[in-house]
């Protein structure tokens, strides 16, 4: 979607005031639509787009996490991590251990019913991230990833 056909989806009557004006608002559009369409998946398996992401880093890191590695890795920021992770306990998705070297590091593992659930969701996410991406040629996806790297760069801290 161009600046131009986003400002004829929004109605907008003026075109957009700069180029980097028309490209935040497409971004934030297009970032809206994709975690819409992401978010009524996760629902339909009984997660938010936090926890996901929790449960995925910890399958992607098989296992044992301190939180403060999870926190590190979480794709948006999340605050109240430890309450995210209270939340997954209570809904025995995840389990805390304390570290035996250090009482004061909390290790956090994924269990076998939040491993179902993801293999769960692992195909109609692959189907999404399908769909979404399909009108883009690998260099074109490429590019795009390259873009939005360097587009987040100046807002991502150290």
């Amino acid at each position: 979607m161009t600046g131009s056909d986003l400002g004829r989806r929004i109605g907008k009557r003026e075109p957009f005031g700069t180029k980097e004006e028309a490209a935040m608002l497409n971004l934030v559009r297009t970032a809206d639509r994709v975690q819409s369409h992401a978010g009524r998946l996760l629902r339909e398996h009984g997660l938010t787009h936090a926890q996901y992401n929790v449960l995925r880093i910890l399958r992607g890191l098989g296992g044992p996490t301190p939180i403060t590695e999870i926190a590190g890795r979480m794709l948006t920021e999340t605050p109240g991590i430890t309450g995210l992770v209270d939340r997954l306990e209570k809904l025995e998705l995840v389990e805390r251990r304390r570290c035996e070297e250090d009482r004061r590091v909390v290790f956090v593992v994924i269990t076998p019913k939040a491993e179902a659930i993801l293999a769960g969701l692992d195909g109609p996410l692959r189907e999404l991230q399908g769909r979404v991406c399909s009108v883009l040629s690998p260099a074109e996806l490429d590019a795009l990833d390259r873009l939005l790297d360097r587009v987040r760069e100046p807002l991502e801290g150290p």
